[in-house]
């Protein structure tokens, strides 16, 4: 996508009407042409690189499919999500999920890939914090919205 595209995407996606509409429309046409695709299409992915991260339910303990943005590591072999929320007052359902039930699986350019989830903190949770904004300023926009400190994972390839 131009420069000129990603920076109006990065504009429309840091407004507040895109945090009341987004959550409840991304993750369905992500989920819809994922499945319809067999895992070879991920329609948020057009604009960042996405997963369909595969978790255990916190409280149900049933299998829940959430297509997320992610930032590939450059090593190849982890991936950092962010639990934004679009910068929403509360914490994603999924990052409930990982602290409760951290072995998960994702879906990455249609393999399927068994990970641990780990929970960021401290320095490292500061450096990673940096290169996603670098990676995605809006990040600056949800953070500011809210009170709570958003939720950083390192996942890595068991």
């Amino acid at each position: 996508m131009a420069a000129v595209g990603v920076r109006f995407v990065q504009k429309v996606s840091a407004t507040r009407a895109f945090a009341k509409v987004a959550p409840h429309v991304v993750p369905a046409l992500d989920r819809a042409v994922h499945r319809l695709t067999r895992g070879r299409v991920l329609l948020s992915a057009q604009l960042l690189p996405g997963v369909i991260l595969t978790s255990t339910g916190a409280r149900s303990g049933l299998p829940r499919r959430t297509p997320l943005a992610c930032m590939p590591e450059e090593d190849g072999h982890g991936w950092l999500l962010v639990g934004s929320n679009f910068g929403r007052t509360g914490h994603p359902a999924w990052t409930h999920n990982l602290l409760a039930r951290p072995d998960v699986s994702i879906s990455w350019k249609g393999r399927d890939i068994p990970v641990t989830a780990r929970l960021l903190a401290g320095e490292e949770r500061a450096a990673a914090w940096k290169a996603l904004l670098a990676f995605w300023p809006p990040y600056a926009t949800y953070q500011a919205r809210v009170e709570r400190e958003i939720r950083i994972f390192r996942l890595l390839r068991k």
